[in-house]
């Protein structure tokens, strides 16, 4: 079977982008790791998968895999990339991406610039999840300079740990084992070591579950600034500096936390599957 596809990246976090508003695609998990694998020559790899889907109460219906074939209810620069796309072929500065984890409001707010509100943060442990009894700001999971992090759900679990200096932190090492450690997080975690910089600005490094180390990830963003924020880092918005690009984050006053950042399109092609 040949698939056409569109690569984009959000601040460098990348994807293929399959579009099944007109006939239905289903990935296996296997499929989801030849097309995400860096060394697939047609693809050239991603961090996630994505398959745009039809939908009765949005735009359209985004299905996330991560590149290990796992599926996941939220991924915020996949949004941004699928919610431009929807808005380039309408014409409309505005549009709305369901996902499982629900609707997502996105508006267009430069030529490839896109703001998306990522909903509230989970700040209770059924919601992020997290095991009955921990304390979702002092998680008990301790490697190296990575120490006392805190717990946010942003449509994903993650674990924030604020450092002295990101570049340092063995996320290479530790990420994944803090990423399987189940009896803590029972859908496994995304790992954030965070730098802050000043009272707006963060520089993050991100172990993404099911993706490993990646240039950019949208939730891990959002669930940082909600984290700094909280214990008085920073105030209620900052940029948040990664390796693949910038993200401006807003914790606004009903919780709802609103992202925005740029997309760009790399290539199209097509995979046989």
């Amino acid at each position: 079977m040949s698939l056409p596809f569109l690569k984009m990246h959000g601040a460098g976090n990348d994807f293929v982008i399959f579009d099944a508003r007109q006939r239905p695609i289903r990935l296996t998990p296997q499929q989801v790791q030849k097309i995400a694998a860096r060394n697939n020559a047609v693809t050239k790899g991603c961090d996630q998968v994505i398959v745009m889907e039809p939908s009765a109460k949005a735009g359209v219906f985004m299905r996330i895999y991560n590149a290990d074939g796992s599926e996941v209810g939220s991924c915020g620069n996949a949004t941004r990339c699928v919610a431009w796309l929807v808005m380039d072929e309408s014409g409309n500065d505005h549009c709305v991406v369901q996902t499982t984890e629900g609707l997502l409001e996105c508006t267009r707010t430069g030529e490839w610039l896109v703001m998306v509100d990522m909903g509230a943060a989970r700040l209770d442990a059924k919601s992020i999840p997290l095991a009955a009894g921990i304390d979702r700001k002092h998680i008990p999971l301790s490697y190296g300079v990575l120490k006392d992090g805190v717990a946010v759900g942003m449509g994903n679990p993650h674990i924030v740990y604020f450092v002295d200096d990101a570049e340092t932190a063995d996320l290479a090492t530790y990420g994944a084992i803090i990423e399987e450690s189940i009896a803590i997080f029972p859908e496994r975690v995304n790992v954030s070591a965070a730098q802050v910089i000043g009272p707006n600005r963060i520089k993050l490094r991100v172990w993404e579950r099911g993706a490993g180390l990646t240039k950019a990830c949208g939730t891990a963003a959002c669930a940082t600034l909600v984290a700094a924020a909280e214990q008085g880092k920073t105030g209620y918005a900052a940029d948040i500096d990664m390796p693949g690009g910038t993200l401006s984050i807003e914790w606004r006053g009903d919780g709802h936390v609103l992202m925005t950042g740029p997309v760009e399109k790399e290539f199209a092609g097509v995979v046989e599957l």
